[in-house]
Parts: structure tokens; sequence; C-alpha cells
């Protein structure tokens, strides 16, 4: 089975910052404990604290899968647009090089 991995990123509209912060926490506390989720690392850039980057990583599809049908994230991505610059997470689905 192959790994699911991807970074989401996005920006915080200012003035939003620690709520912005505390959201995720809250969501990445919960997608930890998914039980296909290998990883959910959240950074920010050191160039602009406001700039997020999220490391994800899943067994496979079918965890991905899980993992979007979860009923927190709804709410959680409902939260976030007014936040944040970008109409959504902005994803990038990686392919290991074999």
């Amino acid at each position: 089975m192959e790994k699911k991995s991807l970074p989401a990123e996005f920006t915080v509209r200012p003035g939003n910052e620690e709520r912005v912060a505390r959201l995720v926490r809250e969501y990445a506390a919960r997608v930890r404990e998914e039980p296909g989720n290998l990883a959910f690392e959240v950074y920010t850039k050191e160039s602009d604290p406001s700039a997020y980057w999220i490391f994800e990583a899943y067994t496979g599809e079918a965890a991905f899968q899980e993992h979007v049908a979860a009923p927190y994230g709804p709410p959680f991505n409902l939260a976030l647009q007014p936040l944040i610059q970008e109409k959504e997470s902005l994803l990038t689905f990686l392919s290991p090089l074999g």
C-alpha cells in the first residue's frame, strides 16, 4: 500500500494569528489520533509566521479518505476559511521518488 502524503498551505489574515493557532492546534490533536495518520506536522515559515505549512501523511488512500470524512473536518475548515487569505488550504499531493 502506498502512503498518501501532502503539504497543506495557507496564510493567516492579519489580526487572526492567535485564533488560527488555537484552531490548528486543536485540529492537529484530533487528526493525530486517526488510526491511519502517520504525521500531521504544523509549521510556520521563518520569514513569514502568518504563512502555515502543514505536512500530512496517511497509511494510504483509504486512510486519507477516512480523514477527509471525519466529522470534525468540515467545522474546522468552515472556521478557518474567513481567517485565511486563500479560498481554502492549498494542497499538493506528493509521489515518492522510486
